[in-house]
């Protein structure tokens, strides 16, 4: 199953996630098939703290992929400020 999900980057204790869809057998720092965008949870002032590309997250999910909790709060957060 393909599952949209976070992956960490980042510094210790300055963590950077990336948002990726992956098989979800593979590690959390494995292989994964696409990037679709970041959460930057320390993110200050000016700084953009989540971006996803709303309209490969659609292709994915009609595709059958489902969303990891987190970002699925993520994104339903994003659509409640956008509006």
């Amino acid at each position: 199953m393909v599952v949209i999900r976070l992956a960490r980057g980042g510094s210790k204790k300055r963590p950077f996630y990336h948002i990726v869809v992956a098989d979800k057998r593979r590690a959390l720092r494995g292989r994964f098939i696409e990037r679709l965008g970041f959460f930057n949870p320390v993110a200050r002032g000016q700084a953009e703290s989540f971006r996803i590309n709303q309209a490969r997250l659609q292709y994915w999910l009609e595709r059958g992929g489902q969303l990891s909790d987190t970002v699925k709060s993520l994104v339903k957060n994003m659509s409640t400020s956008a509006a």
